[in-house]
């Protein structure tokens, strides 16, 4: 005997962007969190390769005395940072994953409604990925500026006006794009597991998981 299945609900994508908006602005603790494990996570990857454009600036257009002392020891350098940035960026990717997987647990009478009401495992999913998404625009937007700014700040302490006259702006602008777009490919990869969780959910599951 065949199951009948009632009528699903599928929202347009604007409803559903409303609804994510909605959603971060009732749980602004729980955004805080996932945001800032974005933000840092892009803050230091970003901070590190600021300093890499203007240590190679400062290679290209700087004087004898400080090119050599920079050149001595940039090898041994970059291959720390590399352990670094991955190890970091690792981090912030475990912290979204339980970050919205507790976001899936505090929400399961809200998912086993939307379930009830007839909601798409698509359409749950789609929900979680976008709020995911926000995060990850919004932290690594953040991120990118604060990395840049703090990096700016100790080359200025360090090399005074000669910043100014060497700036690599051009490359920096590169970095920041690459970093958002990578924490923001970080932010989605992270809430994948998270979004298939609440998605499969049954209703009377999520409604006894509860508390």
């Amino acid at each position: 005997m065949e199951k009948k299945v009632g009528k699903q609900l599928s929202l347009p994508f604007k409803n559903a962007l409303q609804m994510s908006l909605r959603s971060l602005k009732i749980r602004f603790g729980r955004s805080i969190i996932v945001t800032m494990s974005i933000l840092l996570g892009i803050a230091f990857l970003m901070s590190i390769l600021t300093n890499n454009a203007f240590t190679m600036a400062i290679i290209k257009g700087g004087p004898e005395n400080v090119k050599t002392l920079l050149l001595e020891n940039l090898q041994e350098v970059k291959t720390k940072q590399i352990w670094l940035v991955s190890l970091s960026l690792l981090v912030c990717t475990v912290g979204i994953i339980n970050a919205m997987l507790m976001s899936v647990t505090e929400r399961s009478r809200e998912i086993g409604t939307m379930k009830c009401l007839g909601a798409l495992d698509k359409f749950v999913m789609e929900l979680f990925l976008l709020e995911s998404l926000i995060h990850g625009i919004v932290g690594s937007i953040i991120g990118g500026i604060i990395g840049v700014v703090v990096m700016t700040i100790v080359y200025l302490i360090q090399y005074k006006g000669l910043i100014f006259s060497i700036f690599p702006f051009t490359q920096i602008l590169k970095y920041m794009i690459l970093s958002i777009i990578l924490g923001t490919v970080l932010a989605v990869v992270g809430a994948l597991y998270p979004a298939y969780v609440s998605a499969r959910m049954e209703p009377a599951e999520a409604m006894r998981r509860e508390v």
